[in-house]
């Protein structure tokens, strides 16, 4: 029997990762920890459900047993087994390198696997956080290239300062990095793809440089200005409000002090909660409830059409799904 589904937080430890996601990793390590992947279905990376009757299966094996009925019928017949999203949250106490993904269809002739197109919702900043996100100019790849050798690449990209709250879509092909003092959600399609571009000349634990993806990259690459990445949205309480619609997600925010009643019916899909702040609980099967806690993440199978969320005083989350 299908009921809303917790998994045991995936953390990955970078050269870049801070502490604030100390508390999602089981191992004891405290510091250096970058990324908590959510919900996963890369493979090798694949989400384990953390409580309830189905605890220790994971998400691949419950979408063969429950097919649409978990995912949700068009995406069952688009995706099979495989989850076609990666939840994830990053902490950056230092700057990542500046990277681009391919699309679809690059990255089905190069590596048999989806493209990634993601957005960024600022959990926290420092008060000198910034992003960089494509072009501040047209340019061409020879330009391009003269900057990345010169070490002046950042010179040709957009700088945006970022605080709480702020939410930027990023389709793949667009150059970016998250820079330090940025506490991110990323919703993103199901892909491990990324073209390193610049790294700041660090080494790795062994005193090596990282891999460049220098080639790989330029051919996949948007050259065009692009000026605007930023999602402009408004914060009314207790009202649903949608920050990205694509074909490959739609994410929306909610902010809430009183009981929401949420009817799916005209959504064939998984729906997911990243709870941003305060706890809250999702009450399906009428009087059924699983509490969320500020930190956590949970996944609505496909076949609840009709639940209520109820605050405990007040929560922020993320409402995530896909449309058709």
């Amino acid at each position: 029997m299908l009921y809303p589904l917790k998994f045991r937080p995936i953390v990955k430890q970078t050269i870049w990762g801070g502490k604030k996601l100390a508390g999602k990793n089981e191992t004891g390590v405290q510091s250096g920890i970058g990324e908590s992947w959510e919900i996963s279905g890369v493979q090798d990376n694949i989400s384990v459900v953390s409580e309830g009757a189905l605890a220790d299966n994971n998400l691949q094996e419950l979408i063969e047993i429950y097919m649409g009925d978990l995912v949700g019928d068009k995406i069952y017949e688009q995706f099979g087994i495989e989850f076609p999203l990666l939840i994830k949250y990053i902490d950056a106490c230092d700057n990542l390198s500046i990277q681009v993904h391919p699309d679809d269809t690059v990255a089905k002739e190069r590596h048999n696997a989806y493209g990634k197109t993601e957005m960024w919702y600022v959990v926290e900043a420092d008060p000198t956080a910034q992003l960089l996100m494509g072009f501040n100019k047209d340019t061409d790849k020879s330009e391009y290239l003269a900057k990345l050798h010169n070490n002046t690449l950042p010179e040709i990209l957009n700088t945006e300062k970022v605080k709480k709250g702020d939410c930027f879509f990023i389709p793949a092909g667009t150059v970016h990095a998250i820079g330090k003092g940025c506490f991110i959600a990323e919703i993103q399609q199901t892909s491990d793809i990324t073209y390193r571009i610049y790294d700041y000349d660090r080494r790795d634990k062994n005193g090596n440089p990282r891999e460049l993806h220098t080639e790989l990259a330029t051919d996949v690459i948007n050259f065009k200005e692009q000026k605007e990445h930023g999602v402009h949205y408004h914060q009314h309480e207790n009202h649903t409000e949608e920050l990205v619609g694509c074909k490959y997600f739609t994410t929306n925010y909610l902010k809430f002090d009183k009981e929401i009643e949420k009817d799916y019916i005209r959504i064939d899909s998984f729906v997911i909660y990243m709870c941003l702040q305060g706890n809250f609980s999702v009450v399906y099967n009428t009087d059924k409830f699983i509490k969320v806690k500020q930190g956590e993440t949970i996944l609505v199978p496909a076949c609840f059409k009709n639940i209520f969320l109820i605050p405990e005083k007040e929560a922020t989350l993320l409402e995530i799904y896909i449309s058709y």
